[in-house]
């Protein structure tokens, strides 16, 4: 099944245990991990003609999947494959147009780590561009016995 790696009493998954962990779980998700680190995580996703509204900017909810996506790839870094830790609020501020033709990118770090809840803050940008195209707060509960 899969491996957990205790590191000053900190359980840890890589980042191809939770690459593997998200194919095997959410195998229709088109998000990649490109990055797992302490308490923080960068998750990208192509943008394509599918992934575009009218007025040709990406969609409000592609937006908020990647947020959510990079969010819960932090936390299973930090807590272990939780496949039953659920996003319990997720909040978006919108900046900016994102470009139409390049991949978003969100930088997601976690805030606060606790034994039933998790927070952190995402911040989303089309890849390449300096000035952010959203901004994103959320929070997922943790299972009760973990």
């Amino acid at each position: 099944r899969w491996w957990l790696f205790k590191f000053k009493g900190i359980v840890v998954a890589t980042k191809q245990m939770i690459t593997e962990f998200l194919t095997n779980e959410f195998p229709q998700s088109k998000c990649v991990l490109e990055a797992i680190g302490e308490r923080t995580s960068i998750v990208s996703h192509a943008i394509g003609f599918n992934e575009l509204r009218p007025g040709g900017t990406v969609s409000g909810p592609l937006l908020m999947t990647v947020a959510d996506v990079a969010l819960y790839a932090a936390v299973l870094g930090e807590v272990g494959l939780v496949a039953l830790a659920v996003t319990s609020n997720l909040s978006i501020s919108f900046l900016t147009k994102p470009a139409a033709d390049k991949d978003i990118v969100g930088y997601a770090k976690l805030t606060k780590v606790g034994r039933t809840l998790v927070m952190g803050d995402v911040m989303l940008y089309s890849r390449g561009v300096e000035q952010p195209v959203a901004q994103v707060m959320g929070t997922y509960a943790l299972p009760a016995n973990g």
